[in-house]
């Protein structure tokens, strides 16, 4: 089975990610994992990337699709996939489409986890990290039993500048910009399955399965 899967930030997707690479034995494709052992590994392809990165530039849609190709291209992708974090546009869906149908691979579903922004904000900005060993904890979901204090090495805990009100707002303003665009995309193709994401994770999985006949 030929997946991909779209979510926002603390929409709970890497969650979702594990059940489905597990449940329909397929590899979890991670774009940014990509990006990083491209790179790390010093291809062709990371090192054009990294030229891009190094002068503060985005890099381009094809680079970022040949990476995609070349992944898809492994044998560890010939039972299935599940491609996450790419694409994120609509240029860049068309230029994914282009490619699969190069290689003559057809995805079988979208899956979209949504969740209402007031939900989202909650989920992110109550994120806390200790200093000393990087435990996470979160104030609603998981606090920790001494207020701002680690219960593994007792360290300080403290918000990261990623997880503030306004930029946690501007990841997800620019999330819905981008992604709007692309549900109606998929769901014009007859791909897009919505899951609701507000609800607890075991019945959201429940949810996600059900929606692929599982």
């Amino acid at each position: 089975m030929n997946l991909l899967i779209m979510g926002p930030p603390g929409g709970g997707k890497g969650t979702q990610c594990e059940v489905l690479t597990k449940e329909h034995n397929i590899t979890h494709i991670s774009t940014g994992d990509m990006f990083r052992e491209n790179v790390k590994a010093g291809t062709e392809l990371g090192k054009k990337a990294k030229e891009y990165m190094d002068n503060g530039q985005l890099v381009p849609d094809e680079l970022v699709v040949a990476m995609v190709k070349d992944r898809l291209s492994k044998p560890d992708c010939e039972n299935g996939f599940l491609l996450d974090g790419f694409p994120r546009t609509t240029p860049q869906a068309e230029a994914l489409d282009g490619a699969l149908t190069e290689m003559g691979i057809k995805l079988d579903a979208v899956l979209n986890i949504a969740v209402p922004r007031e939900k989202l904000l909650g989920r992110l900005t109550g994120r806390r990290v200790c200093r000393s060993c990087g435990a996470t904890y979160h104030v609603i979901f998981n606090p920790p039993k001494d207020e701002g204090k680690c219960g593994n090495c007792g360290g300080e805990l403290y918000q990261r500048s990623d997880d503030t009100e306004a930029t946690v707002n501007q990841r997800l303003d620019v999330y819905e910009a981008q992604t709007a665009p692309l549900i109606e995309y998929y769901a014009k193709q007859g791909l897009l399955k919505e899951v609701n994401g507000d609800q607890d994770i075991k019945i959201v999985t429940q949810d996600v399965l059900a929606s692929l006949g599982r």
